[in-house]
């Protein structure tokens, strides 16, 4: 198992070059390429060129850091299909700057809308029919997240909708964060997965139904709104023996491409001592179940 750093709290303070080095001295030997303005951004074409990419793949060597995996997120299952067709352009961008860099592992999120489901899932499928053959041909596995606010966020209802592409190609992200959207218990999904079980993310977040869902409090009230954090471990409401018993259980700890991404986005104005903690920790936990 590839233990990563992702970089996201240090995007204000560091160029993307440096991303490497600061993992390295962070204790890391790992790093996950997450949304960034320079490389990857949100929803819109890749902004690296070749030469940038070289430039990181020699940054990751002077570091010795590998990138573990690379995480694009594009509009591919929108319900306008300008933005589905642009979605895959820039995907197909995307998994060439994976390769470039060496990566094989790859994980997103649906970008879909939960007020349009139907409409969503089948932009995804659509979209699903030209990608697959190109991961494929690649050699690319893509892991997909059921992020809160997207056309489905409950853990097996998501892996319903990877396992219907029919293509090992695709897996499962797990993001402890996001527990308490899933609705289904974690051992319960990482069972149903298995070895798709590609990628984790590890942070922390409070239980929004707790006290009878008035932990949080939005007005007017009834607002469509998703709430979760991504906090250090320890600082919410995730069951961690649970979550890394599931991991043995599952296998996850010992298959040597599978990755888990300290994803701490909440504590930025301590990124380097979160860094540090997050990084004994997961050991600590993951060696407490070998």
């Amino acid at each position: 198992m590839k233990i990563a750093l992702d970089p996201t709290p240090f995007h204000h303070s560091h160029s993307v070059l440096e991303f490497p080095k600061v993992a390295a001295e962070l204790g890391y030997k790992y790093i996950q390429l997450t949304p960034h303005k320079d490389v990857l951004p949100f929803f819109t074409h890749p902004k690296a060129d070749d030469a940038l990419v070289a430039d990181l793949k020699k940054a990751c060597a002077e570091a010795d850091v590998q990138i573990a995996s690379v995480l694009p997120v594009l509009r591919w299952s929108s319900p306008d299909e300008n933005l589905r067709q642009a979605a895959v352009r820039y995907w197909k961008r995307a998994v060439q700057i994976a390769v470039d860099l060496g990566v094989t592992q790859m994980n997103t999120e649906f970008s879909g809308r939960p007020e349009q489901p139907e409409e969503s899932e089948a932009a995804f499928y659509r979209s699903m029919e030209e990608l697959i053959p190109v991961f494929e041909r690649e050699g690319v596995n893509v892991a997909i997240d059921p992020h809160p606010d997207d056309f489905v966020e409950e853990g097996l209802a998501a892996w319903r909708v990877i396992r219907g592409v029919n293509s090992p190609n695709l897996g499962f992200v797990y993001v402890a964060a996001h527990s308490f959207h899933m609705k289904d218990e974690p051992a319960d999904i990482m069972e149903a997965v298995g070895d798709r079980l590609r990628v984790v993310h590890v942070a922390d977040t409070m239980n929004h139904h707790a006290s009878h869902g008035l932990r949080y409090i939005t007005n007017p009230p009834g607002n469509p709104v998703r709430v979760h954090q991504h906090l250090k471990i320890g600082d919410g409401d995730v069951d961690w023996q649970e979550f890394f018993g599931g991991l043995a259980e599952n296998g996850f700890l010992d298959r040597p491409d599978s990755v888990m991404v300290s994803s701490v986005f909440g504590e930025n104005e301590n990124a380097l001592e979160v860094s540090r903690y997050q990084l004994q920790t997961m050991k600590e936990y993951v060696g407490g179940f070998q």
